[in-house]
């Protein structure tokens, strides 16, 4: 299944992830036909069940679409939508068909449910919200009550939308809820999984960064190959080879962390829920270390040009520098694995290590 999937995403992606798309995003349109062409495919609702329209991939199978986001730097909520269609059909609830944004109760969050049984409601304000503008639906996660909230974004009264970005331009709005309805409620299904939105949400964003930093390696070891100074390209110095074998080095230490994590992670065929919180933490810490490593290096091998809007080299860099902090930074999640070693004790610390989960004695 994933070799299909592969290349249905090098299709897709390779045909529509284009200027064009990127160009409509920057204006502030949404990119439909790019979006159609994902659907028609069948991306956003691959890790739901059959029933529901998806083929209930595993993420190991499903790699090369997280990986593809990055790799092609494809500018949709793909990934979120991907993850709430997958969690909304293990609860047995099929996924919507438009566009789902992803809300964690927590740090960028503050929500307090209300209502009635009948009419469920919800208040509070939500900060950074991924592509929330173009969404119609909003996925929020209560973890004291390991609750589901599906809510409508485009309902008159009850949700204002303040419009936002990130580094890369990608928009990351602020979502106030006054008395919003909630079109459904349900139980969170991934048991022992605290905040499920915020550990798949840095899954992917894992992948995601190891794809942008493919298409980095890729994009200078082609300039390196290209540029000519001295009479040979700048490629044969053994100072740019150096670099580029650093920059190939994180690339590669990125993706082997997140396939790792894409083995463990729950979904509706596989997973194994106590590795995965410690595989996630591992692999958005090792992803975001290695952005933060190689996307200088990228810049360094192609000099001035590499700097300039015009080149596509920035959609890669700038995504890199802005999804190192999202769903958790590396410096959180080092203290989380930090927190989770020192409450497992010195008698729990390597057989904590070695089965990749602290939480038991």
């Amino acid at each position: 299944m994933r070799a299909q999937i592969e290349r249905s995403v090098e299709r897709v992606f390779a045909d529509h992830a284009d200027t064009a798309a990127h160009a409509a995003v920057e204006r502030g349109e949404w990119p439909q036909q790019l979006w159609q062409a994902v659907l028609d495919a069948g991306f956003a609702a691959a890790a739901a069940r059959s029933s529901h329209g998806g083929i209930e991939a595993h993420w190991a199978e499903a790699w090369p679409i997280l990986f593809g986001i990055g790799y092609w730097q494809v500018p949709l909520p793909l990934a979120e939508t991907m993850i709430g269609a997958m969690l909304l059909s293990i609860a047995g609830e099929a996924p919507p068909q438009d566009a789902i944004t992803l809300v964690e109760h927590g740090d960028d969050a503050q929500l307090l449910p209300g209502g009635s049984a009948q009419r469920p409601t919800v208040c509070g304000h939500a900060h950074r919200v991924p592509w929330a503008r173009y969404c119609r639906w909003a996925l929020a996660s209560m973890p004291a009550s390991r609750e589901l909230l599906l809510v409508d974004l485009r309902q008159r009264e009850g949700v204002r939308l303040k419009p936002g970005a990130n580094l890369a331009g990608e928009p990351r709005d602020e979502i106030a809820f006054a008395d919003a309805h909630v079109a459904l409620r349900v139980e969170q299904p991934l048991a022992g999984l605290d905040e499920p939105l915020r550990l798949l949400g840095a899954f992917a964003r894992s992948a995601a960064i190891a794809g942008a930093l493919e298409s980095a390696l890729a994009q200078s070891v082609r300039y390196a190959g290209e540029r000519i100074q001295f009479g040979r390209p700048i490629g044969a110095f053994q100072a740019i080879q150096h670099s580029l074998a650093i920059l190939a080095s994180e690339a590669v230490a990125a993706r082997t962390a997140a396939l790792v994590a894409a083995g463990s992670v729950p979904s509706v065929a596989a997973g194994d829920p106590r590795r995965a919180a410690f595989d996630v933490a591992v692999a958005k810490l090792r992803a975001s270390e290695a952005a933060t490593r190689g996307a200088p290096i990228a810049h360094q091998v192609h000099g001035a040009i590499g700097f300039t809007r015009e080149h596509p080299l920035h959609r890669a860099t700038c995504r890199l520098w802005a999804w190192r902090a999202e769903h958790g930074s590396d410096a959180q999640w080092a203290d989380w694995l930090g927190r989770a070693a020192i409450g497992a004790g010195s008698e729990g610390f390597w057989p904590g290590l070695t089965r990749r989960r602290f939480n038991e004695a």
